[in-house]
């Protein structure tokens, strides 16, 4: 089914309005480093909580999380469940970063604990933008803008490359234009676009699989169909995702990701004060819930349409919701759920052009070349998130060459770095015992040890050259994920133990322990009823989820 002259105007009518945004926001001219990379700490919940959501739903859930549920089934939805952590965000992580007035999450490690963990750690999230985050967005952008046209080439070039570039171009210009105020205000427009889109296709696909019956019988056919995949719990001798593994280590990745990530934790910094950070952490945790239904779900029903013949998936399970998208939706819809698909993948993208720009400026640049004017600054974060822009597209090659389901592959490389980073800051905010010296020997003896795993998982020979490396390499990588915590811990209340802490005065403010009673008010006057009851809310729409 091909694209039609309402899907053009469609598509073209977002494209303006996010045409439009861009324009308002390039108007307003950015003073310094803090308009640029943190709106002016001006936002307010609803942008908080839109670009939140936004950023999060990348290529990863629109084409991984798709592919993983046509493989896995409901295995993966843990993932999805993490709206109880964006609490954590918005209520424990919040006013520890509100109170530090700080840029960027490297340089709360360093108030902590060193300048050489924050450096480390900085390293760190630039290389895993990079090498993850940045080049599996544009390889899953271009995969999914060519199956719902159904392109295979276009004035002989290949039409993945053209739409892959095109998505990079775009999102690289208005997020160089117009900074974190950009990235925020296209999130207000594109939320609603892509949670009507995705809704769209769940609707479409349970109605056609009810045949007329209705989406509840669309669903008992999809519930059937998919058997065993349905299992939220899968028996802990599963050898892919048992369920201790899965709970365990989702929970790391998750507190790692929402907690600590400078691409999300970026959303919260540009809050005007503590109470719009908060709530828009909340806001971001209710629209958090709908990716299982409108991403994974889709992704079981498109195995369902295979199995009878109505859709063909040869091209891979990373095929199925585009697929979907070409072969099942109506003329005009098309073009909303497109909308919504790339609105997806340019708000992801533009928050990690932003985010590796500030982590470069902010972290590196600025403190190697202090003093200079901050419109000099600007324009190297321009420059930074240019060359970020390159390098993701330079990476693009490798990225099928990480395996049929992108989104395991990213929780995969996600899961050895994310364990270290978690007990750095967990321990860091909780105790005052935790030493300099063991923050810093803490995440990289941590990271270390990730990338140990990922070197003989991605080298079998080695892997096979003695027992202890075999038995690693066998290690459920979720297992793992669980070990590098509790290993992280352990290194850092060893060294704990046989090095000096900071003084109380040093962490004033840092930790729990050194909050004032005049900061401790500060927090209390920041919240009311309306926060407790949205977050009750939220936790009783996840415990529903479970237990359902």
């Amino acid at each position: 089914m091909s694209f039609g002259l309402l899907d053009w105007l469609v598509l073209g009518a977002f494209m303006l309005g996010l045409l439009a945004i861009v324009v308002w926001v390039a108007l307003q001219k950015e003073e310094d480093t803090e308009d640029y990379f943190l709106a002016g700490r001006n936002a307010t919940w609803l942008a908080i909580g839109a670009s939140i959501f936004a950023s999060n739903i990348g290529s990863e859930h629109l084409i991984g999380l798709a592919s993983a549920g046509a493989q896995y089934g409901m295995a993966m939805a843990h993932w999805e469940f993490h709206s109880w952590i964006i609490l954590m965000l918005a209520w424990i992580f919040v006013p520890f970063y509100t109170r530090a007035r700080i840029f960027t999450t490297p340089e709360f490690l360093e108030r902590r604990y060193t300048p050489q963990t924050r450096t480390f750690f900085s390293f760190i999230s630039l290389i895993s933008y990079v090498l993850t985050k940045v080049s599996v967005t544009v390889y899953a952008g271009g995969l999914a803008i060519q199956e719902i046209f159904g392109i295979d080439t276009l004035f002989g070039i290949d039409f993945f490359w053209i739409a892959a570039i095109s998505l990079v171009v775009i999102t690289g210009l208005y997020t160089v234009i117009g900074g974190m105020k950009a990235v925020l205000w296209t999130s207000v427009l594109q939320t609603p676009v892509l949670l009507l889109g995705s809704f769209i296709i769940l609707f479409v696909g349970l109605t056609k699989l009810g045949a007329g019956e209705g989406l509840l019988e669309g669903w008992a056919v999809m519930k059937e169909a998919n058997g065993a995949n349905m299992h939220l719990f899968r028996p802990i001798d599963d050898p892919m995702f048992p369920w201790p593994a899965v709970i365990l280590g989702s929970m790391i990745i998750g507190t790692w990701y929402w907690c600590t990530d400078q691409y999300i934790v970026q959303r919260v910094l540009s809050g005007r004060d503590m109470t719009q950070a908060r709530r828009g952490a909340i806001f971001g945790a209710y629209l958090k819930i709908t990716p299982v239904f409108i991403f994974l779900v889709p992704g079981m029903i498109a195995v369902v349409f295979a199995e009878r013949g109505m859709l063909d998936l040869s091209g891979g399970s990373n095929t199925a919701f585009p697929v979907m998208v070409r072969e099942l939706l109506p003329t005009g819809i098309k073009g909303v759920v497109l909308g919504g698909a790339i609105a997806a993948l340019m708000s992801s993208l533009a928050s990690l052009f932003n985010s590796s720009a500030t982590l470069f400026t902010v972290d590196f640049y600025e403190r190697l070349r202090p003093g200079r004017p901050q419109q000099h600054y600007l324009r190297v974060g321009r420059v930074a998130t240019a060359v970020v822009v390159l390098l993701g597209i330079a990476w693009v090659p490798v990225i099928p060459l990480l395996g049929d389901s992108l989104y395991e592959a990213l929780q995969k490389v996600q899961s050895l770095i994310g364990p270290s980073i978690v007990a750095v800051f967990l321990l860091g905010i909780f105790s005052n015992r935790a030493t300099p010296a063991a923050g810093f020997w803490g995440l990289l003896l941590g990271f270390l040890a990730g990338m140990f795993y990922l070197v003989l998982d991605l080298w079998p020979a080695l892997a096979q050259s003695n027992a202890f490396f075999a038995a690693v390499a066998a290690m459920n990588w979720l297992y793992y994920c669980v070990a590098l915590f509790v290993f992280s811990v352990l290194v850092m209340v060893v060294i704990s133990l046989f090095s000096q802490p900071k003084s109380h005065a040093q962490l004033a403010g840092l930790t729990y322990r050194s909050v004032t009673p005049q900061q401790a008010q500060e927090v209390r006057d920041s919240w009311n009823r309306w926060d407790v009851v949205n977050t009750a809310v939220v936790l009783g729409i996840v415990v529903f989820c479970y237990v359902a």
